[in-house]
């Protein structure tokens, strides 16, 4: 499992690209039959991929509880939220079945002892995006979709970033203990997310870029607003946004995205905006 330490804003503005890529950014998330793990120590937040071929994956393949997270089983203590980005496929928890097509969500909650990935058609394999949070109190095992999600548009053609956010792991549809989760999609020619922008003091967040298009990049900025850094980011790379950092990007074409958040409330809205002429 690879772990990664939080980073103080006043080291981080003076990082290198190679330092700022190695602190902040989640380089290889799906490995064919396989799982990757980063544990984060901003908010114990940990991001994970799964990807199942031919085999049937197990959630701790690569995670020792006792060792990494000091539990007997890995989501002892913690929730996990997961959405598939590849073709379908079944999540089995503590043996119950729950069918993932693409976009779909499963919530699942703490002392769970059993979760296993699988792809309908291997050569279509199916590609678990997932977080972990730390988590006080359990709450119901819920499969949501896209039709199900809480859907909000925001944006417009002429500022370049009309978009539909699905709010998929979100208190408007399910309660958990801190962790949200949901996608954003970019409409046809519109390439800047979440601008103007803004932090929130309260909580991290994790992106996942995807459906960029090959031989595309989206250049992710994050930094505090006056000391701005910039990521050159491939399809299907994640990186870590620190509660002090700003977090949206720009694409050399459409994209989609998927935000996780956590930490100390679940209140979408509670974010401090940033003036677009205070940016440096």
């Amino acid at each position: 499992m690879d772990v990664r330490y939080g980073a103080n804003p006043k080291d981080a503005k003076h990082y290198d690209t190679t330092q700022l890529r190695t602190e902040f950014l989640l380089e290889q998330v799906f490995v064919p039959d396989d799982v990757t793990a980063v544990y984060s120590h901003i908010d114990r937040v940990l991001t994970l991929g799964a990807m199942p071929l031919t085999a049937t994956l197990d959630l701790q393949k690569n995670v020792d509880p006792e060792k990494d997270l000091g539990v007997s089983y890995f989501l002892e203590r913690r929730e996990l939220g997961i959405i598939n980005l590849g073709g379908p496929g079944t999540v089995i928890a503590d043996g119950h079945a729950y069918p993932l097509n693409r976009l779909n969500a499963l919530y699942i909650g703490k002392e769970t002892r059993e979760v296993l990935f699988k792809s309908d058609d291997p050569s279509q394999p199916a590609k678990y995006y997932m977080t972990s949070a730390p988590a006080h109190t359990r709450f119901e095992t819920k499969l949501i979709t896209l039709e199900t999600a809480n859907k909000v548009e925001l944006g417009s053609f002429e500022t370049s970033n009309k978009r539909v956010i699905y709010q998929l792991i979100h208190p408007a549809v399910l309660e958990t203990c801190q962790l949200s989760m949901g996608c954003t999609i970019l409409d046809t020619g519109c390439v800047w997310n979440s601008m103007p922008c803004h932090t929130h003091e309260r909580r991290m967040e994790v992106y996942l870029y995807f459906d960029v298009p090959e031989d595309n990049l989206v250049f992710h900025y994050m930094g505090q607003p006056q000391e701005l850094r910039s990521i050159a980011m491939q399809n299907e790379q994640a990186v870590i946004s620190p509660s002090w950092s700003v977090h949206f990007g720009c694409g050399t074409s459409n994209y989609s995205f998927i935000w996780a958040m956590a930490g100390e409330n679940r209140t979408f809205t509670d974010m401090d905006h940033i003036k677009m002429m205070d940016l440096r």
